[in-house]
């Protein structure tokens, strides 16, 4: 039988939750100019502080162009999240394309566990469709 470590341990007791939503607003479409949103909740329900460094982000569109980002912290902080406490943001990002994914990871610590990486689920950023 494994055992997990106390870094893996923390490593799952952090969640992270997205939504995005299409901004049409500000999208052209015939200059294929297409706006999202997006806003994600950081969730630590571990025993220990955590700080959000960094992040690196994977954003494709349906071209199956691939921009890589990498950023110190999110939207100009790099926060700190007490134990049982949740931290949102919302941002956003700009495609060629009506649809295209998002996914990355986040590099943060903690004074018990150091540093560690926190993956980012790939989500989905699209227009919203009409079924007849």
């Amino acid at each position: 039988m494994f055992q997990t470590t106390g870094l893996e341990q923390l490593q799952m007791k952090i969640k992270i939750h997205v939504v995005s939503k299409y901004i049409q607003q500000q999208s052209n479409a015939a200059n294929n100019h297409f706006v999202f949103s997006y806003t994600i909740t950081i969730e630590n329900t571990s025993t220990s502080a955590i700080q959000l460094i960094s992040r690196h982000w994977l954003i494709c569109d349906a071209n199956n162009k691939t921009e890589e980002v990498y950023g110190e912290g999110v939207v100009g902080e790099q926060p700190v999240i007490l134990p049982g406490h949740k931290y949102t943001y919302s941002s956003g990002s700009v495609l060629e394309t009506e649809m295209g994914t998002m996914e990355g990871r986040y590099f943060m610590q903690s004074k018990e566990n150091g540093e560690f990486e926190i993956a980012i689920p790939k989500f989905l950023l699209s227009i919203p469709r009409t079924l007849h």
